[in-house]
């Protein structure tokens, strides 16, 4: 069998001169126990690295599949841990000779506490969890392959590349039952882990002395959430369809193709956003373009990750709106980039049958391609969507009511009076 390593120590700890593939090292730990106080402090999670608190879901962007991911955090310093107990993940990783470190910790913070021994990860009773190895070049990243009956967790280092290496494992561990983590040093090496091949790796370690890189991994993991939950959407009857001249209107490209029934929730006001579908269908006048919505007019709001809002001229390449679709489903997705140009616009109105006092309302370039997405029918199946050139008054829309008060796009609670 071929052997991973030849170097004698590995990130700062002894390691084996040869060894197979997931096979477990036979040292004695009996000196690396815990007395049983210090375990009763772990609690019971200590024999469960899976503990449900570092784990989240996330799906990938084009709502296919939803993955759970581990998150585990290696640090030396306090501030680190805090911030990360703080966000829900309580799994830490510590050098053998840093126990002590792990006992302090868990005195004032309920953490799950692993160990590293000489290739392997251990939990506070010394029960093997995890294996850990270095891959530095292409040869050992290809015999690297998932074997049956060893540690359901795997740690890979991939020390100077890792994109396509993170691509090759995923497609390696594929339909395997173990758990691959890539040690990652900064938050968006995690997300290149997280996000290989769609799928990605099953979770990272990160390995940091920074807490604004676990802030800003929490909130890559807050908005890929997201996409696991349903939005509400309510019906909406048209009041109100009016020429208004000219304007300036914003199409979004986005790096991700949408799908019928799918577009961007965009809204004159925060109040209620309507469910803007994009040009992902056939006409006779000009081609499908599955990537692009034609929002609106630059003042108008649209939806972000988070559950803010932002204005459509502020949109620019590079940054992230919400995909929703008529069920509800909401997914992330990557603005690649922004027209702004001087079209002719028409206002359109609604009112909630519930609510016969509040006007939701919406500017959108007067065009064939330019389309609101009605509700569902009572059997579920989708409808088509209207074209505003066809839209008249009684026809049913689909909207996001939300809080009308937004400072900086946050929703707040105050006294607000729009028209």
């Amino acid at each position: 069998m071929a052997t991973l390593l030849s170097s004698t120590s590995f990130l700062g700890f002894p390691f084996p001169k040869h060894f197979s593939y997931f096979t477990p090292l036979t040292d004695k730990r009996n000196s690396l126990r815990l007395n049983k106080e210090t375990l009763l402090r772990y609690s019971c999670c200590v024999t469960t690295c899976s503990s449900s608190t570092s784990v989240f879901t996330m799906s990938s962007s084009g709502g296919s599949y939803e993955k759970s991911k581990r998150v585990w955090i290696w640090t030396e310093s306090k501030q680190v841990m805090t911030a990360a107990v703080e966000r829900g993940w309580n799994t830490f990783i510590f050098l053998s000779n840093h126990r002590q470190l792990a006992i302090d910790w868990s005195s004032f913070s309920f953490i799950n506490p692993l160990f590293i021994e000489e290739g392997e990860v251990l939990d506070g009773e010394n029960k093997r969890v995890a294996t850990i190895f270095e891959v530095s070049t292409p040869q050992e990243l290809q015999q690297l392959q998932p074997e049956n009956g060893h540690a359901e967790n795997v740690i890979i280092n991939l020390l100077d590349w890792q994109i396509i290496p993170a691509e090759n494992i995923v497609a390696a561990f594929q339909g395997s039952q173990k758990t691959v983590l890539a040690i990652s040093k900064t938050h968006s090496e995690a997300q290149i882990f997280l996000e290989a091949l769609e799928h990605g790796l099953g979770g990272v370690v990160l390995k940091v002395e920074d807490v604004e890189a676990v802030i800003k991994l929490k909130e890559y993991c807050d908005r890929r959430n997201e996409a696991t939950n349903l939005l509400s959407l309510t019906k909406a009857t048209i009041t109100r369809v009016q020429v208004a001249g000219m304007g300036d209107r914003v199409c979004v490209d986005l790096c991700s193709l949408m799908k019928p029934g799918e577009g961007l929730l965009v809204g004159s006001f925060a109040r209620g956003l309507f469910l803007v579908h994009s040009e992902c269908l056939e006409s006779n006048y000009i081609a499908s373009r599955p990537f692009r919505v034609n929002a609106g007019p630059v003042h108008a709001y649209v939806s972000i990750p988070g559950g803010r809002t932002c204005y459509l001229s502020e949109l620019k390449a590079g940054e992230e709106v919400s995909v929703a679709d008529q069920n509800g489903q909401l997914r992330t997705a990557i603005v690649g980039r922004v027209k702004i140009e001087t079209r002719p616009l028409i206002l359109v109105e609604a009112k909630r049958e519930s609510d016969d006092q509040t006007v939701y309302s919406i500017f959108l370039q007067n065009a064939e391609t330019v389309a609101l997405i009605p509700p569902c029918e009572g059997n579920g199946l989708l409808k088509a969507a209207i074209p505003v050139t066809s839209l008249k008054v009684g026809d049913e829309v689909l909207l996001r009511i939300q809080g009308g008060a937004r400072h900086t796009g946050i929703e707040i609670q105050e006294f607000i009076v729009e028209n």
